[in-house]
């Protein structure tokens, strides 16, 4: 009761990062409230599961062992969740915001009317007082994510509804170990108890994984472009530099929109979220949904003709000038100064 749950996603007997981040986070909110901190676990040949998961802090990790539940669809994990959260009444749950996560959690919300707050940023415990109403409210998940197209960092609450539920993207919450000698409570759950025939009329005949094969989430060096350069043409450049440092190119949403980049190279809210040790933006303004995808970067150097851009307030270094001007200079000295 009123516990913190994280729904995990495993394939290939292996629990993805942003579950294990978000357990890191769960295992934090979970000491503010005073709280255990639950896992789930479904799928297929689950046998050991729970030693990826205990580390993390878990207190108990309920598994689901079926073959129905491999791979994921959409019945039978809903099913499955809906009826352990109506047993079991956690107050908030928490979901990647994967291919899974952004089907299984709207699911799981509508179906508890409980509300269901996408791509979170940041993940807080805190108050709320409804004035018009004389409610006060202790200890509410603040979902905080950027929205209107990311001119704003918006604060939203779930002050009566359970579980407050939320989904969080790969990358933006810190991977850490709790302990390795962390250890819980395992819990069998009874598939069979929750699932009805309908929820596997549906057949996975055959899958196709294509891996990425732009990896810039690892990179520890990133020179990301923005439509300040211009053009496509001017994003060769980026590669250049890149290549001299050993790093991999970003983009910002608007250069990849404007067809400068590829998809997979987008940074950012609507992209990926990074922690390089150096992040270098060129011709990057810094609006709100690009700075939520690499606001934790070790270092950020911004060139930029404006000497007012928003990049500009979190950046350690600030480059005023003309991007293709300042980059080949940038170029030039690093290869001069280095063996």
């Amino acid at each position: 009761m009123d516990n913190i749950f994280v729904i995990c996603e495993i394939e290939d007997g292996k629990v993805a990062d942003v579950s294990l981040e978000l357990l890191t986070k769960g295992r934090s909110l979970a000491n503010q409230l005073n709280c255990r901190l639950e896992a789930i676990a479904l799928g297929h040949n689950l046998k050991g599961i729970e030693e990826q998961i205990f580390p993390y802090g878990a207190d108990v990790v309920h598994i689901g062992d079926d073959k129905r539940l491999e791979p994921y669809t959409t019945l039978p994990f809903t099913s499955v969740v809906v009826e352990l959260f109506k047993k079991e009444k956690p107050q908030i749950a928490l979901l990647g915001a994967t291919t899974m996560g952004r089907d299984l959690g709207p699911r799981v919300s509508s179906a508890l009317q409980s509300g269901l707050t996408a791509d979170c940023t940041a993940l807080e415990i805190g108050d709320h007082e409804d004035k018009r109403a004389k409610k006060h409210y202790k200890n509410l998940l603040y979902q905080i994510r950027p929205a209107f197209g990311g001119n704003i960092v918006a604060t939203i609450i779930n002050p009566d509804h359970r579980p407050q539920m939320a989904t969080v993207r790969e990358g933006v919450m810190k991977k850490e170990v709790f302990s390795k000698t962390h250890k819980g409570e395992v819990k069998v759950i009874d598939v069979q108890k929750y699932l009805k025939p309908e929820d596997t009329v549906v057949k996975i005949i055959e899958r196709h994984i294509e891996k990425n094969r732009i990896n810039i989430k690892n990179a520890s060096i990133i020179v990301s472009g923005g439509y300040g350069m211009g053009s496509k043409e001017n994003f060769s450049i980026l590669y250049e530099l890149a290549e001299v440092l050993g790093g991999e190119v970003g983009a910002s949403r608007a250069a990849v929109d404007a067809g400068f980049a590829e998809h997979d190279r987008q940074v950012g809210q609507t992209g990926v979220t990074v922690r390089p040790k150096l992040y270098i933006a060129c011709g990057i303004s810094g609006q709100i949904q690009h700075t939520a995808g690499m606001e934790e970067s070790s270092m950020v150097i911004a060139i930029n003709n404006d000497p007012s851009a928003p990049i500009n307030k979190i950046a350690d270094f600030v480059i005023t000038g003309d991007v293709m001007e300042t980059i080949p200079k940038l170029i030039k000295a690093y290869r001069k100064n280095t063996k």
